[in-house]
């Protein structure tokens, strides 16, 4: 007969873990105790924080009330076999051990998303590097496998930005993520990816080393204030266009917004509206000054000084190779898989989760 397997789960009432779930569980108590109060609504701003303060208590707790419930009940079937054989029975055991185990691993993983703006969705801009039609198709090649990632991960996405290659490719273009910690997750892929492969684009059918950059920042919420002096912005306008120059938009739709200050470019041509198109490079500048206002306070506090060379914009974080070896490894964490057209087809979760742990250890 297997042993019950013996978690180091907190029981909800007296421990937390990673996320000191007893505090959360007396703060989740509190704010049900508020609600119930007359006139909670009469503040609806204060009502509706505290509503959101209580999604994330409950998001924290009970997931690890429902461990506590599969402890009892596993320990409870201990309790029956060693009374009497049953071969069923046991099965279950050990099948329902396995599984919390796996509940535990997850909750456990989980804790790497620790930063205020993990839970935010993400912003993701892939551009080319030099090297036009290869890089370009590099550039294409990416976003395929972040669309498929997106998809597998649950999120939706929405095209912000999209500047087709004249030939083939992307010259640049701009996602919005939406879903719980997509921004948490997706922060593994900032940086440049490289690609080694027998180029398509080669009549000599020569090998060919492309990169292309990858940068991820926040989707900030309505609950995060960016103040932007409007005398600070230049916004240009100008016509959007497709491959090759064809289907050009007859009015200036496309809209490229530059903060002075920073020299920070935003930019949109995927609505037919100005004004629509304007919104959305609005949406990546709040988002990219979020970002570097996250960078400059986790500098002054010192955060960042010891890992600053291992993650900062620029630095090369992932290769790929598909000749003369197939084989996806990532310089930062050590991990690498030789099922390059797996990643390729958006499982990059093994990937991902390497870098969360890396960067706990750091």
């Amino acid at each position: 007969m297997p042993t019950v397997w013996k978690t180091s789960a907190p029981a909800s009432s007296n421990s937390g873990g990673f996320f000191e779930v007893a505090h959360h569980e007396k703060h989740l108590t509190e704010l049900e105790k508020k609600m119930a109060e007359p006139g909670f609504w009469d503040d609806k701003e204060a009502a509706q924080s505290a509503i959101d303060a209580m999604k994330q208590a409950r998001a924290i707790v009970e997931p690890w009330r429902a461990l506590d419930e599969g402890l009892a009940d596993l320990e409870a079937m201990e309790e029956l076999l060693a009374d009497e054989s049953d071969d069923g029975l046991e099965a279950e055991l050990g099948q329902g051990a396995d599984r919390l185990t796996r509940e535990v691993e997850k909750l456990e993983f989980s804790s790497t998303l620790s930063e205020p703006e993990d839970r935010l969705g993400a912003i993701v801009t892939i551009h080319p590097g030099a090297g036009g039609t290869e890089s370009q198709d590099w550039a294409e090649m990416l976003l395929r496998m972040y669309t498929r990632y997106i998809e597998r991960a649950g999120y939706s996405h929405a095209v912000l930005d999209y500047q087709p290659g004249e030939e083939a490719g992307v010259k640049d273009v701009t996602l919005e993520v939406s879903g719980s910690y997509a921004y948490g997750y997706l922060k593994a892929e900032s940086g440049v990816h490289r690609l080694v492969r027998i180029s398509p684009y080669d009549a000599s059918s020569r090998r060919h080393t492309s990169f292309a950059s990858v940068f991820v920042t926040p989707a900030i919420d309505d609950d995060i204030e960016i103040e932007i002096d409007e005398g600070d912005l230049r916004i240009d306008t100008y016509r959007a266009s497709g491959a090759g120059g064809q289907h050009v938009n007859k009015t200036s739709s496309a809209v490229r917004i530059t903060h002075l200050p920073t020299n920070i470019v935003a930019q949109s041509q995927a609505e037919r509206s100005q004004h629509r198109n304007r919104e959305m490079a609005m949406r990546i500048l709040r988002s990219r000054l979020y970002q570097l206002e996250l960078e400059k306070q986790r500098e002054r506090q010192n955060e960042l000084a010891a890992k600053k060379k291992k993650i900062e914009w620029g630095s090369q974080i992932r290769s790929y190779v598909l000749h003369p070896y197939t084989m996806v490894k990532d310089p930062r964490t050590g991990v690498e898989t030789s099922n390059v057209q797996a990643v390729l087809d958006g499982d990059l979760e093994e990937l991902i989760e390497g870098f969360l742990i890396w960067t706990k250890e750091e």
